[in-house]
């Protein structure tokens, strides 16, 4: 095997110019046409592709080195830069080529399990497998080095604004914060057990109270729960939190950070200040706390048309309390068919609701599943309603106000996905005034939406035990094409306040002290107003790269049951460990 020795790198593939110069260049070898007395070799790295020439002027064990190559050989190469005479418009380097002099094989390779292209059906489980050379093709190289962009431009923006960057333990407390902890056996505290952070909560608190004033991380936060595509098992999210501030302070600094990102990353201007919505305006026009605003079809309210019509399903669920609500999608009735709304119908179904009601306007006349309920003005009110003209379909759902709201935000997504009416862009959207409280109906009480540190609106506090559900709360969440990006809150920093707040979720003595006591204690040492957000980089990264899952931006991410399949992990360990732990294995069989 070839040595590097006398060759160091000039110049990077991708990046390389100057026809009649000598450059030197390293990569693996993406593809090879050997046509006899001429032989072309498209090198690859991190920046592109360059070819590489040999004709019967060169070398002769060069020309047979370079023909005893193949797909993925790892070399470097030494020559001239000229006029490429067959150009290439597809790639960076497309007009030029290297006349090679010097070519060393550094490393052979064995034919991958798959071809390195950057447009490829190969199955993703097996590409996950040999991630190492899944993350060779340039699409993933592009991600990675963006995401890379976007941790330097947050860290240049904090920093230019004020902010420390101080690290937090990555072996806590296991304390509540809405998701299972993944835990940690101590060895020296046989018995005792670390959690992985969910976030840096609590301890960001402290470096308020330590008065540290603002503080920046790129964090790494771990949930044990289910996986989705936006979701994985450890994530980063850049967390910060500052002192002497409210919520417009935190927006403010919030929005100047994705103005700065967008152009920094993608070069797109970003129109500040960002539009904001309250929960309950979200809740009631989009049936999502976390609305895509790219798209109409927003949910109109049915409900005071349709109390006194003859149609059972409807008053029922008006007089049980609940609500009937719309949505209308607009020139859809060619392709929303009798039967793609079956499929609608199984699919609501599947989420909660008891059925889908609908109205289909193809002909003259509207066709309407509940039409010999309805009067003729009764049906012709919820057109007018619904803003519904002909060629439209109107999607109808009649139940508890939740169940409503939720089905018919998913329903709205589901469709505008169908008809391929979601626009491009970037559609940011605060939502602010969140409940403060939400009711549990398995444990039949109410628990804290964000989390128990969250201060409460000012007018709110007086409600905290007598009315839990009027309750809102300082915390806003930042939104972006339907992906939560951000959540944050202002943080209670009143001792007497974070107790009562503990009672009204119900937190005995014993608990808050095992739980938080280290915190509250804290509190009485006197704490400066304060708040913050964590922003999820994972997530933004995702939408920037226009990536379809979190896996594409992740360099060895997990996959739906929490597994990396390259490494095999999570894996046995040997027993020696166990013991030496003082943990015994139990294994659950699968039911």
């Amino acid at each position: 095997m070839d040595t590097m020795k006398g060759l160091k790198r000039t110049n990077y593939c991708g990046e390389t110019e100057g026809v009649g110069k000598t450059v030197v260049v390293g990569g693996y070898v993406q593809k090879i046409r050997d046509m006899g007395t001429l032989i072309f070799i498209d090198l690859r790295d991190r920046t592109g592709i360059v070819q590489l020439a040999f004709d019967e002027t060169t070398e002769r064990s060069v020309f047979e080195k370079a023909a005893s190559c193949h797909s993925e050989y790892v070399l470097m190469a030494k020559g001239t830069v000229r006029e490429r005479e067959s150009k290439n418009d597809t790639i960076k380097t497309g007009n030029i080529e290297i006349f090679v002099d010097d070519l060393r094989i550094l490393a052979k390779a064995q034919t991958p399990p798959f071809e390195i292209t950057d447009k490829t059906n190969v199955n993703e489980e097996l590409r996950l497998k040999y991630r190492y050379l899944d993350l060779r093709r340039g699409p993933l190289q592009e991600n990675i080095i963006k995401r890379s962009k976007i941790a330097k431009s947050a860290r240049d923006y904090f920093e230019e604004n004020g902010f420390i960057e101080i690290e937090t333990p990555m072996m806590i407390k296991s304390t509540p914060e809405g998701a299972r902890d993944y835990i940690i056996p101590s060895r020296i505290h046989n018995g005792k057990f670390y959690a992985l952070p969910q976030s840096p909560q609590i301890y960001k608190q402290l470096l308020m109270i330590s008065g540290f004033d603002r503080y920046i991380q790129l964090a790494r936060c771990f949930r044990d729960e289910d996986l989705r595509a936006d979701r994985q098992p450890e994530f980063t999210q850049i967390d910060l939190e500052m002192s002497f501030v409210d919520v417009e302070d935190i927006l403010e600094m919030g929005e100047g950070f994705v103005k700065r990102l967008f152009k920094d990353v993608l070069d797109v201007d970003i129109p500040t200040p960002l539009p904001r919505i309250t929960y309950k305006d979200a809740m009631e026009r989009y049936g999502s706390d976390k609305p895509d605003t790219r798209f109409g079809m927003e949910i109109c309210d049915l409900s005071e048309l349709v109390e006194d019509c003859g149609f059972g399903v409807f008053t029922s669920a008006i007089e049980s309390g609940g609500s009937v609500r719309a949505i209308c999608a607009k020139n859809a009735a060619g392709t929303l068919t009798r039967k793609e709304i079956d499929k609608l119908t199984e699919f609501v179904r599947g989420i909660g609701a008891k059925g889908l009601a609908y109205i289909r306007w193809v002909d003259d006349a509207p066709s309407c599943s509940f039409a010999k309920f309805m009067t003729e003005d009764e049906l012709n009110a919820i057109i007018e309603k619904c803003g519904a003209e002909k060629g439209d379909v109107v999607f109808i759902v009649a139940d508890k106000n939740s169940t409503t709201l939720s089905t018919l935000g998913a329903l709205r997504l589901k469709v505008a996905k169908q008809l391929d009416i979601i626009g491009d862009g970037f559609n940011f959207l605060w939502v602010t005034q969140f409940p403060f409280f939400e009711y549990d109906e398995e444990s039949d009480t109410y628990v804290a939406m964000h989390h128990p540190f969250t201060m409460p609106e000012d007018d709110c506090i007086q409600y905290l035990e007598s009315n839990p559900e009027k309750v809102t709360a300082k915390a806003y969440d930042l939104v972006l094409n339907g992906t939560e990006l951000s959540s944050g809150s202002i943080r209670i920093n009143d001792y007497e306040l974070q107790q009562k707040m503990f009672k009204a979720l119900g937190l005995t003595e014993e608990e808050i002290a095992a739980k938080f006591g280290f915190l509250v204690e804290a509190y009485k040492y006197g704490a400066a107003p304060h708040g913050g957000m964590g922003i999820g980089l994972d997530r933004i990264a995702m939408i920037m790269c226009g990536a379809d899952s979190l896996r594409d931006v992740v360099a060895f991410p997990k996959v739906q049951n929490a597994s990396e399949l390259m490494s095999n992990s999570p894996d046995v360990v040997d027993e020696a460990q166990l013991k030496e732990l003082g943990i015994k294995i139990d294994i659950q069989e699968e039911k």
